[in-house]
């Protein structure tokens, strides 16, 4: 088994997409107006649209309620992160912190406000 992909549930695509591919520095792939992907090397973002969540199971799914999940992006430097989403994002949880098990993170909420962790390991293995 291969742990491959996250998908998020929204009412706007376009503006969480937009916001995806600004603080991460990575171009969609756009299937539809209803879903879009963010692929890294090791795992895709998917940004899927409310009108998507029937196909699966109706009402399973509900946009910009997440209270559990971190997404967690792998960075060079959390702290020139920090600066460039500085005046962009709107909502930093927390500045750049070295944490008791050596990662230097930094949390903040997409616009539907789910948290998203950018960290930096004290060495290269993560």
């Amino acid at each position: 088994m291969n742990f491959v992909s996250i998908r998020i549930i929204t009412g706007d695509v376009a503006r969480l997409v937009a916001f995806y591919e600004r603080v991460t520095g990575l171009k969609a792939a756009w299937a539809n107006d209803d879903f879009a992907e963010l692929s890294t090397p090791t795992a895709t973002l998917a940004i899927a649209s409310t009108r998507t969540v029937p196909l699966f199971a109706p009402g399973s799914a509900r946009p910009a309620e997440n209270h559990s999940v971190i997404t967690e992006f792998l960075v060079d430097d959390v702290d020139a992160v920090h600066k460039n989403l500085t005046g962009y994002v709107t909502d930093f949880v927390t500045e750049p912190t070295t944490m008791p098990w050596g990662n230097r993170s930094l949390l903040l909420r997409d616009p539907d406000g789910n948290l998203i962790n950018f960290f930096t390991p004290p060495t290269e293995a993560p």
